[in-house]
C-alpha cells in the first residue's frame, strides 16, 4: 500500500505542529519518522491512522483518499484497513492472549477461521505456548510480541508503529528490532515507524524522514542521511558531526589521528573509554570535536587530525 500525504497542516490552539507537509511512502517499504520530542512525528502518524484530524490537506492510502479537507472526506480509523502498534502495548488486562489478538478481527466482524488466524499470528511472533495467558503473566518483550500479533492478524497492507520498542531494555530492544523488521518484510507490509532513536532508524529503515518543527528536513536512505546530510539539523541530529567552520563538517570515523604531524592541531580536553575504542574530546581553535582513537591520550596533550577533502561535507550556514 502506497501512502501519499499532501500539504497536511495541523495546529493545537495557536501552536502549529505540522506545517504544510507532503510525503510519499512506497508500497512495501519500511519508513521511519525520526526526530526529537515535539517535532510532529507522532502527530503525523496519528493523522495517517485517522486518530487525529488534519486542519487541511489530503491523505491517500493506495488509490483511496481517506482524508481531504477540500472534498470533505474523513474515513474513520477502523475503515482504513491499517494496523497500529502502540508504545504502551495497549493490551486488555482482563483478556487472555488469544482474545487480545482476536480483538481486531472481532471489531471488523470477521467470524471465519478466527482461531486459526490467531494461532498463525502467535506462531509468527513465537508465542504459540502463551495463548491462554493474561498480559500480567508476560514479560515486556512478550507483551510487545502480542501487540505485533494483534496488528498482523487482520492481514493489513500497512502497519503504523508509534515508538513500540521504547519501553524495552537495551538488549531486548536490539533483538526485537530484527524480529519486527523480518516480520513485516516477509509479508510485504508497508510500515511507518516513529522513533527518536537513531540506531533503530538507521538499522531498520529503507527510508528515513528526519523531522524538525513540523517539517521534514530530509527524506532519504539511511546511508544518504548519514553521509550526505542536506541540512544542518540533519547533520547534527543524526550521528556525531564535527565542524571545521559554520558550513563544513565531517564524521569522526573519517578522521585519522597522528601524534606528531597533520592538518589540524588539537588539544585533548576529555577522554571516554567506550569498550571497543577510546572517545577523545578535542578542542580545535574553539571547535569541539569528538574523535575515536585506539589508545588513550592524556588530558592536555596535543594531537593532529587529518581529513581527506572527499570526507568533508559542505552544507551551508550552521543553525
Amino acid at each position: 500500500m502506497e501512502i501519499r500525504v499532501r500539504n497536511i497542516r495541523k495546529s493545537f490552539g495557536e501552536k502549529t505542529v505540522i506545517g504544510n507537509l507532503s510525503l510519499d511512502i512506497t508500497s512495501g517499504s519500511f519508513t521511519t519518522l525520526l526526530g526529537p520530542s515535539g517535532c510532529g512525528k507522532t502527530t503525523l502518524l496519528r493523522m495517517i491512522a485517522g486518530l487525529e484530524t488534519p486542519d487541511s490537506g489530503e491523505i491517500y492510502l493506495g488509490d483511496r483518499c481517506v482524508f481531504s479537507s477540500v472534498k470533505n472526506i474523513s474515513i474513520p480509523p477502523e475503515e482504513r484497513g491499517i494496523g497500529f502498534v502502540f508504545q504502551d502495548f495497549a493490551l486488555w488486562p482482563h483478556m487472555r492472549v488469544r482474545d487480545n489478538v482476536a480483538f481486531g478481527l472481532k471489531a471488523r466482524k470477521v467470524c471465519e477461521c478466527v482461531d486459526e488466524r490467531v494461532k498463525e499470528a502467535l506462531h509468527a511472533v513465537q508465542l504459540d505456548d502463551y495463548i491462554n495467558r493474561y498480559p500480567s503473566e508476560l514479560s515486556g518483550g512478550q507483551q510487545q510480541r502480542v501487540s505485533f500479533a494483534r496488528a498482523i492478524v487482520t492481514e493489513p497492507e500497512c502497519i503504523l508503529f508509534d515508538e513500540p520498542l521504547s519501553a524495552l531494555d537495551a538488549l531486548l530492544r536490539e533483538e526485537m528490532r530484527a524480529e519486527l523488521k523480518s516480520l513485516v518484510s516477509e509479508r510485504g507490509i508497508t510500515s511507518v515507524f516513529v522513533t527518536h532513536d537513531q540506531t533503530e532508524a538507521m538499522s531498520m529503515s529503507d527510508m528515513i524522514a528526519v523531522m524538525n518543527g513540523g517539517f521534514i528536513e530530509q527524506y532519504d536512505t539511511p546511508e544518504n542521511i548519514y553521509s550526505n546530510p542536506k541540512t544542518v539539523f540533519t547533520a547534527r541530529f543524526v550521528g556525531v558531526s564535527d565542524w571545521l567552520d559554520d558550513s563544513r563538517m565531517f564524521r569522526p570515523e573519517n578522521a585519522v589521528l597522528s601524534d606528531d604531524e597533520g592538518m589540524y592541531k588539537s588539544s585533548v580536553t576529555g577522554l571516554e573509554f567506550m569498550g571497543s575504542c577510546y572517545r577523545l574530546i578535542l578542542n580545535h581553535e574553539g571547535q569541539k570535536w569528538i574523535i575515536n582513537a585506539d589508545k588513550p591520550y592524556q588530558i592536555g596533550s596535543l594531537v593532529y587530525v587529518n581529513i581527506e577533502n572527499k570526507s568533508i561535507v559542505s552544507i551551508g550556514k550552521r543553525g
